[in-house]
């Protein structure tokens, strides 16, 4: 028996107020349990809300540019309870994923420094004293561009500033003919030349993922900047992967893989511990960190969409096994684009391994507003010189990319040969 059912915004985390950038369905359509309704924006991901039920559309109650939370009323459905399901969560948000293991923060849905059509039509004015009209949503993400709001003409109700304001700012400064100013400190952008490329043989267009057509506007401006410094080492793993398949062996029956990054997460918990500094967040000013008391650890994860950042709480807290059955379903979850904004927020420092791929050393993008990211490389078998003679170890490669602003060279080298040492002899995760 058919009945009218009211399909809401379920669990998005703790954000409030997110935009609504596409609507995809409308009154009258047909749809299946599972169907996409509508794209939902935050500040860090951008994700598409599944219907819980199968039916008919009968009214719609938002549209593009709406504000939703928690239980809003997206639309009213037809439906039909053998076609039901439970209420679900957003599918598959976007988030800023690291492009060979580079994570970032989302904050659009298209780079914000594709080159303006029509540049001379964005409005831009100079600072002002009084200060320009913009939440403070709005003038982070200024912040986080390198824009001053005060430049910005507002084109929202009252002459408040938009993201779209934000967005055409910058497009209007980096489609100068030479080079034009992303921010108010002199920082200098040359916009891309334009090439024919079709004229010099056969080529084929493919649009860019969404992925990466987010995460690219982070990546610049987390590479311009943070004062990138990176500090390479080897950690000896040869008793430690020993352990893990001794491990592996025994936790096999209980259907949960003891992989390296396991140890990686406890290890770096125990260097984030001696050395706080590097578990910590420059504030907005610039002029005080924030010491976090907590240790949540991003770890880059390889989907078919492109590498992906879940966040796995309070590693202090959990021992080796927990922690690999934990990363194995977080994983599966985001492969299986079932991963929420909620997975993706709140980390402290990020590890990025290309172990499984290969390669020797890589400088990872710091994942702003963390100060620095573990890179790790494939574990490879060395003679190394022991007690006057050489014997064959396991070197894992490790690479420190830290903000120089925040963490000296000196401190970052001491950080990297603890975790080594660490790494090198297990017994120390129990100190």
């Amino acid at each position: 028996m058919a009945e009218i059912k009211k399909i809401l915004v379920p669990d998005i985390g703790d954000y409030k107020d997110v935009s609504i950038i596409e609507v995809m369905v409308k009154v009258g359509d047909t749809i299946k349990a599972e169907d996409n309704l509508v794209t939902l924006e935050t500040d860090k991901a951008a994700m598409d809300v599944p219907s819980p039920y199968a039916g008919v559309i009968k009214e719609m109650k938002i549209k593009v540019g709406d504000k939703v939370s928690e239980g809003s009323l997206i639309l009213l459905l037809e439906s039909s309870d053998v076609a039901s399901a439970p209420q679900a969560k957003p599918a598959a948000p976007v988030a800023a994923a690291p492009v060979a293991a580079v994570p970032v923060a989302a904050v659009s849905a298209a780079p914000v420094f594709a080159p303006a059509a029509q540049p001379a039509s964005v409005a831009v004015v100079a600072p002002s004293s009084s200060g320009a009209h913009a939440s403070p949503a709005i003038r982070r993400f200024a912040r986080e561009l390198g824009v001053q709001v005060a430049q910005v003409k507002g084109s929202g109700e009252k002459g408040r500033v938009t993201k779209d304001d934000v967005q055409l700012f910058v497009k209007a400064a980096l489609a100068q003919p030479r080079a034009a100013a992303a921010s108010g400190n002199g920082l200098q952008v040359l916009a891309s030349p334009v090439v024919d490329f079709a004229k010099f043989g056969a080529i084929e267009t493919r649009p860019l993922s969404r992925i990466k057509k987010i995460s690219g506007a982070n990546l610049h401006r987390n590479w311009v900047t943070i004062p990138h410094i990176t500090q390479f080492d080897e950690a000896d793993i040869t008793e430690m992967e020993a352990f893990r398949k001794e491990l592996g062996a025994e936790y096999a029956k209980q259907n949960i893989k003891i992989t390296p990054l396991a140890f990686m997460l406890k290890a770096v918990v125990v260097a984030l511990q001696k050395f706080p500094d590097f578990n910590a967040s420059l504030d907005a000013s610039g002029e005080n960190l924030v010491l976090k008391q907590y240790f949540h650890i991003g770890v880059a994860v390889d989907t078919p969409d492109g590498l992906m950042v879940p966040v796995l709480r309070d590693v202090d807290k959990k021992g080796i096994a927990q922690l690999a059955k934990e990363l194995g379903e977080i994983s599966a979850k985001a492969r299986e684009k079932k991963i929420t904004a909620a997975d993706m927020q709140g980390g402290c420092f990020t590890i990025s391994s290309l172990g499984g791929i290969g390669g020797t050393a890589f400088t990872p993008i710091i994942n702003a507003p963390e100060v620095a990211i573990l890179g790790v490389s494939k574990a490879i078998i060395k003679p190394m010189h022991q007690d006057d003679t050489f014997v064959a170890r396991l070197m894992l490669p490790l690479s420190l990319s830290y903000d120089h602003r925040v963490i000296d060279g000196a401190a970052a080298a001491r950080f990297i040969v603890f975790l080594s040492q660490v790494l090198a002899d297990t017994r120390r995760l129990a100190l």
